[in-house]
C-alpha cells in the first residue's frame, strides 16, 4: 500500500494521542509541525500539530473523549455527545475540530470524522477536505486493518494522480505533478484569499520532493498512461483526446457530476459519459477539470470554517485567525523585502 512509507512516528505523537480514547480507525497528524515547510511556517519546533482521528462510531467516541477531556470543547458540549456527532456529520465537511489545545506542551488541533464518511469522501470527492489533505504527505499513528479503508486510501491518491495529468502539459517534472496535485483541495477554496499565505502549496512541496515521491511513486510507476523517468523526475503522459477520456471516466463521482454541471447545455440532457467525452476533445480540458475541483471545494470550505465557530468557540475561532493573518502577514513581507 502506498501509506505504508510514511507510517512511521515519533514518541511525542503517541504521547499525544494517549490522551485520547483508543478506538480509532485511523489516526493521522499533518501540516509544518510534522513535515518542514519554507516560508513563515518554517518554525517546526513551535508549530502547532494537526491531528485528524477517525471512529467508527463517532457517538460512543465523543461521549468517552468528553469524560477524557471536557475542557477541548466549546459550548457545545453541554448538548452532548449525539448533538456533537449530529454538527460532525451534517454540517461543513463532516469533521469535528477542537482548537488550540495543549497537550504534553505542545499546541495542538484535533479532527474527529466518521471512518465511513471519511470512506465516501476518498472515493467520491464529496468534499475533498480530508481527502485532499490524505493527497499530500502525512505521519499515520494509528490505523487499523479495515480493508476498505485502506483501498480508499489508495484509491484517493491514484485520483489525485490523474486529475493532475488532466491539467498538465505532455511533459513535467516531478516537482509539477506534486504542485498539482498538493493544489487540487486548495482550488476555489476562500482561505487563499483571505487567512492563508499565497505560496502555501509551493512551501508544502519544494522542501518535501521525497515525501511526495514515496508517496506516489509506485502508483506512477504502475500507471499505464504515463512513461516515468524517475531517474531525470520527468513524466510524460498522453494527451490524446482517447487518453484524457479515460483519465476523465476514472475521476471521482463528484468531480464527473461537477464537470458535467458545468459543460452540460441547458435542453440538451445529456449523460455525464457524453459531456466527458467532449470535455476529452476540448482543448481547455484542464481548465474545465479545475473548475470543477472549485465547485467541490469553495462550499466545503465555506461551510467548515463557519462550523468552526461554533465548534472552537468564539475566542478561539478569533485566536486561531489572527494566527492565520499573522503567518500570511510574513509570507507577504518575506516576498516584498
Amino acid at each position: 500500500m502506498a501509506l505504508q512509507a510514511l507510517q512511521s512516528s515519533g514518541v511525542t505523537f503517541r504521547k499525544i494521542l494517549s490522551h485520547f480514547p483508543e478506538e480509532l480507525s485511523l489516526a493521522f497528524v499533518y501540516g509544518s509541525g510534522v513535515y518542514r515547510q519554507a516560508g513563515p511556517s518554517s518554525d517546526q519546533k513551535n508549530a502547532m500539530l494537526d491531528f485528524v482521528f477517525t471512529v467508527d462510531d463517532p457517538v460512543a467516541w465523543h461521549s468517552k473523549n468528553l469524560k477524557k477531556n471536557w475542557r477541548h470543547y466549546s459550548f457545545l458540549k453541554v448538548l452532548g455527545p449525539k448533538m456533537i456527532t449530529s454538527i460532525q456529520n451534517n454540517y461543513g465537511a463532516g469533521v469535528y475540530y477542537n482548537s488550540l489545545i495543549m497537550c504534553d506542551g505542545r499546541l495542538i488541533k484535533y479532527g474527529v470524522i466518521s471512518t465511513n464518511i471519511l470512506i465516501e469522501d476518498l472515493l467520491n470527492w464529496n468534499n475533498l477536505y480530508i481527502a485532499g489533505r490524505l493527497q499530500k504527505p502525512v505521519k499515520i499513528i494509528s490505523m487499523n486493518e479495515d480493508v476498505t479503508l485502506r483501498s480508499a486510501l489508495d484509491r484517493n491518491l491514484k485520483s489525485a494522480v490523474t486529475t493532475a495529468f488532466l491539467m498538465l502539459p505532455e511533459s513535467f517534472s516531478e516537482e509539477d505533478l506534486f504542485i498539482e496535485i498538493a493544489g487540487l483541495s486548495y482550488s476555489g477554496d476562500f482561505r487563499m484569499v483571505v487567512g492563508e499565505d499565497k505560496t502555501k502549496v509551493l512551501n508544502i512541496v519544494k522542501p518535501n520532493i521525497a515525501h511526495f515521491r514515496e508517496l506516489y511513486g509506485s502508483i506512477l510507476q504502475e500507471n499505464p498512461q504515463v512513461v516515468y523517468k524517475s531517474q531525470q523526475g520527468r513524466l510524460e503522459i498522453d494527451k490524446s483526446p482517447e487518453g484524457q477520456f479515460t483519465q476523465l471516466m476514472t475521476l471521482p463521482k463528484s468531480l464527473q457530476q461537477q464537470i458535467h454541471h458545468i459543460m452540460d447545455s441547458p435542453g440538451k440532457n445529456r449523460d455525464v459519459e457524453e459531456t466527458l467525452f467532449q470535455v476529452a476533445h476540448d482543448p481547455d480540458c484542464g481548465d474545465v477539470v479545475r473548475l470543477g475541483l472549485s465547485a467541490i471545494v469553495r462550499p466545503s470550505s465555506i461551510r467548515q470554517s463557519t462550523k468552526g465557530i461554533f465548534t472552537a468557540g468564539m475566542k478561539k475561532s478569533v485566536i486561531y485567525s489572527s494566527l492565520k493573518l499573522h503567518k500570511m502577514w510574513k509570507g507577504w513581507l518575506r516576498k516584498t523585502s
